[in-house]
C-alpha cells in the first residue's frame, strides 16, 4: 500500500505472480478442471477433489483481488478518482444486511456500466448456491442477458458476459471471491470478515431488519371475520393465525398497521334474533338475557324463521326498525353482539391474538349510499330486474349493489369497505385474509374500485391473501363424527388436552412446577396448531392431524419447541453468565467480529445473516411458509454445528469443566435470537422449561 491508501505496482506484481504460481499447480489436475475451464461441463461434486476445491477458492480469490488492484492501478495512473459505490463499506446502524438485496445492487451496478445502452434495464437474479463448495450465491444473469442481446442481434456468449460483469464488479467488504462456472454462472463467497462483524452486531444490538417505511406505508390488514350469533369455527383458524402472522411481520418492520375484524353484524338475520329475543325474554331492556348459548339460541330463531310465517313476518319487520335505527331494536342488536364479543374474546384470548379492532358491516352501513351515489354518476350501474348492477372488468358475473326491494348487499358493503380504507385509513396496503372462495368476489371489487379510480396498483397494493380449506385425516372437510363443523372452542380444547398427556408421557409432570406445566402445556398446544397451519403454503388445502403436530421430529413446533428451550440451557448447563457474555460480546463487537473457524461455525453464521432476506421474500408473497422453512432448517444447521463444536469441554472421567467456547456460547445466542424473532412472527409464545 502507498501512503495515499492506493496499491502499489510491486504488490501487484507480487499478487499476480501469486496467481501464476497457483495456475501451475493446477496444471498438474488439468484433467479434473478442463470442463470448468472451456465450459462445457459443471463438474459433480462427487467428481471433484478436495485439492482442485481449493485451488478454486483460492484462484478465485486472488483473482477478485487482482481485478480490483488492477483497477486501482489505472486509477492512479489516470489520477481519476474510484467511483463512490466501488469503495462500499458494510455498515450495520439498520441493522442486519439483507444480504440478497444487497448483491443485486453491486451486481445491477456492474451490468449496467457492463451494458449502458440498455440504461440498467438487463435482468439481475441472485440466488442462493445449491451447493456451498462453490460458493454461497450465485448471479445468473449472464444466460438471460445473451438472450437480449440475441433478440437485438448481438451474439455474446453467456461465459464472455460473466467475463465482463466480473470486470465491472464493485469492490465491497461483502464478497471475499468470485468465480465463473459453466457456461456463464457467477459463484460468490462472502467475506468471513463480514459475517464476523455481522454476528457481533446481533450479539450486541439484537437482531434488527431495516425496512424503509416509504416502501411499503400503512398496512389495513382484514382477518379473521367471524359472524355474530355463531360460534367461531375451524373455518376461522385459517384467517386468523394467518392474518395475524403477516400483521406482526409489518409491524416487525416497524410500520403502522390496523388489525381490522370485519364481523358480520348486519343483515337479515338480526330481525329473526331480535324477534326470537323479545319472545323468549321480553324484560331484556330492563334485565340482561341469561343467553349462554347464542349458537343454540341462533338454531331455535333460524328454525322458528323457517317453520313459522307470522314470526317470519315479524323478523322482517324488525330488520326494518333496525336499519331506520329504531333506539329499542338497536340496543337488542347491541346485547347480541356483546354476548357474541364475549365469546369471540375466549378464543382470541388463548391464541394471543391482540389489538383486533372490530368493524363489523354495520360500520359501513352509513357509507354505502354514497358510493352507489358516486358509481352512478359514474354511469357504471345497469338496472335489471329492479336490480342495481355494476359489471367489473374480466368478471362474469355482475355485483350486485342494490337489491330489488332497496336494500344493500355483501358487494355493496365491501365497495364502501375498501374506500373507506384508501381514503379515511390512507391505506398503502389493504390484505383481505379469506379463504380462496371469495377470490373472484374480491377480485370484482377491486377490479370496480380501480375502474373509479380509488386506487393505483402502482402506488397501493389491494391483495386477496386466500387459503385453502382444513381437511381431516379422511382427506376431507374437516367435520365433527356427526358431521357438524368442528367449533374452534372445542378444537383448542382438544388440544390442550392431547398435549397434556404428551408431556405427561416424558414425565414433565414430575420435572416442572404445576405452573410451569401449564404454560408449556398452552404453548406446545397452541403453538403446534398454529405452525401446522403456517408451515404449509396457504394456498393448499392441509390436513388437520393432532398426532402429526405434536410429534417431536419433523418440521412441527413441537420440535422447534423444544429445540429452542434446550439452546437456552446450554450457557445456564455451563454456569457462565449473561454479564460474561454481554462481556464477551462487547468485546468481539469492537473487535475483529465473533471467531468463526470451524466450517460448521461458519455455515450457521452465513444461514444466521439469511434472516433479513427471508423475511423480506415473506413480505412480497405474503406466504408464511417460507419463515417456518427457514426456522426448520436454521434448527437444523444449529444441530449439525452442536454435534461436531462443542460449546463446553468436560474430562471423560471426571466429568468437570476442561474449556469453555465463549464463541460458541454466543453462536448459540445468535441463533436463539433469530428463532426468537421468528416465533414472535408467528406468534408462537416459547418457555424456557419444557
Amino acid at each position: 500500500m502507498t501512503s495515499n491508501g492506493n496499491i502499489s505496482k510491486a504488490e501487484y506484481e507480487r499478487i499476480s505472480l501469486t496467481i501464476q504460481n497457483q495456475e501451475k499447480e493446477a496444471a498438474e489436475l488439468k484433467k479434473e478442471l478442463e470442463a470448468i475451464e472451456n465450459g462445457s461441463y459443471v463438474l459433480k461434486e462427487e467428481e471433484m477433489s478436495e485439492k482442485s476445491l481449493k485451488l478454486m477458492a483460492s484462484n478465485a480469490k486472488l483473482a477478485y483481488q487482482a481485478t480490483h488492484l488492477q483497477r486501482a492501478l489505472d486509477a492512479e495512473v489516470s489520477q481519476q478518482r474510484m467511483p463512490e459505490f466501488t469503495q462500499q463499506t458494510t455498515n450495520f446502524n439498520d441493522g442486519m444486511v439483507n444480504i440478497n438485496q444487497r448483491l443485486m445492487e453491486i451486481f445491477r451496478h456492474s451490468i449496467s456500466a457492463s451494458f449502458p445502452a440498455f440504461k440498467g434495464k438487463l435482468p439481475v437474479s441472485i440466488t442462493l448456491n445449491q451447493n456451498e463448495k462453490f460458493g454461497d450465491y450465485q448471479c445468473n444473469s449472464a444466460m438471460a442477458i445473451s438472450g437480449v442481446l440475441k433478440a437485438q442481434g448481438t451474439k455474446m456468449a453467456p461465459r464472455q458476459i460473466a467475463e465482463l460483469i466480473l470486470k465491472n464488479l464493485p469492490s465491497s467488504d461483502l464478497i471475499d471471491s468470485c468465480n465463473i462456472a459453466g457456461p456463464g454462472f457467477i459463484n460468490i463467497r462472502l467475506n468471513v470478515s463480514f459475517l464476523k462483524r455481522a454476528l457481533s452486531d446481533v450479539l450486541v444490538h439484537g437482531v434488527r431488519t431495516h425496512h424503509s417505511k416509504g416502501e411499503c406505508g400503512k398496512v389495513v390488514i382484514d382477518y379473521s371475520s367471524p359472524n355474530i350469533a355463531k360460534e367461531m369455527h375451524v373455518g376461522h383458524l385459517r384467517s386468523t393465525i394467518i392474518g395475524d402472522c403477516i400483521a406482526n411481520l409489518f409491524e416487525y418492520f416497524g410500520h403502522e398497521v390496523l388489525r381490522v375484524n370485519h364481523v358480520g353484524d348486519w343483515g337479515t338475520q338480526f330481525g329473526m334474533l331480535i324477534a326470537h329475543l323479545t319472545d323468549m325474554f321480553p324484560n331484556y331492556k330492563e334485565e340482561s338475557p341469561p343467553i349462554s348459548d347464542l349458537q343454540a339460541f341462533y338454531k331455535q330463531s333460524k328454525k322458528r324463521f323457517d317453520d313459522e310465517p307470522e314470526f317470519k313476518k315479524r323478523a322482517y319487520s324488525c330488520v326494518v326498525k333496525l336499519q331506520s335505527g329504531d333506539p329499542d331494536f338497536i340496543n337488542a342488536w347491541k346485547l347480541i353482539c356483546d354476548v357474541s364479543r364475549k365469546e369471540f374474546q375466549v378464543i382470541y384470548d388463548k391464541l394471543g391474538i391482540v389489538n383486533l379492532k372490530e368493524r363489523g358491516e354495520s360500520f359501513y352501513h352509513n357509507l354505502m349510499p354514497p358510493v352507489i351515489a358516486e358509481i352512478e354518476k359514474r354511469g357504471y350501474v345497469v338496472v335489471e330486474d329492479g336490480r342495481k348492477l355494476v359489471f367489473p372488468e374480466g368478471s362474469q358475473f355482475p355485483l350486485t349493489i342494490v337489491k330489488s326491494d332497496g336494500g344493500f348487499t355483501y358487494d355493496t358493503s365491501d365497495l364502501a369497505c375498501i374506500k373507506q380504507r384508501i381514503f379515511d385509513e390512507n391505506g398503502a396496503n389493504l390484505i383481505y385474509v379469506t379463504d380462496a372462495g371469495q377470490a373472484a368476489h374480491f377480485k370484482a371489487i377491486y377490479s370496480v374500485a380501480r375502474k373509479m379510480g380509488w386506487y393505483d396498483p402502482q402506488v397501493t397494493r389491494v391483495e386477496h391473501v386466500a387459503f385453502g380449506v382444513v381437511l381431516g385425516e379422511d382427506r376431507k372437510k374437516f367435520k365433527t363424527r356427526s358431521g357438524e363443523t368442528v367449533r374452534l372452542a372445542a378444537l383448542l380444547d382438544e388440544g390442550l388436552k392431547r398435549c397434556q398427556e404428551k408431556l405427561t408421557e416424558k414425565g414433565r409432570d414430575k420435572e416442572l412446577t404445576p405452573e410451569e406445566f401449564k404454560a408449556a402445556q398452552e404453548a406446545v398446544a397452541y403453538g403446534c396448531i398454529k405452525y401446522a397451519d403456517l408451515s404449509h403454503n396457504r394456498i393448499n388445502d392441509y390436513i388437520f392431524s393432532f398426532d402429526k403436530m405434536l410429534e417431536d421430529r419433523g418440521n412441527t413446533a413441537a420440535y422447534l419447541l423444544y429445540a429452542y428451550t434446550r439452546i437456552k440451557s446450554i450457557a445456564r448447563v455451563a454456569k457462565v453468565s449473561r454479564e460474561e457474555l454481554k462481556e464477551a460480546a462487547s468485546s468481539y463487537y469492537n473487535g475483529d467480529g465473533l471467531p468463526l473457524e470451524h466450517a460448521k461455525e461458519l455455515k450457521l453464521a452465513r444461514f444466521i445473516t439469511r434472516f433479513p432476506e427471508i423475511l423480506q421474500r415473506v413480505c412480497d408473497d405474503l406466504a408464511p411458509h417460507t419463515l417456518c422453512d427457514y426456522l426448520y432448517e436454521l434448527a437444523t444447521v444449529y444441530t449439525e454445528f452442536y454435534d461436531v463444536c462443542y460449546c463446553v469441554e468436560k474430562d471423560r472421567k471426571t466429568g468437570d469443566v476442561v474449556k469453555i467456547h465463549k464463541h460458541r456460547l454466543l453462536l448459540c445466542d445468535a441463533t436463539v435470537a433469530v428463532m426468537d424473532q421468528c416465533f414472535n412472527i408467528l406468534g408462537i409464545k416459547p418457555v424456557h422449561k419444557m
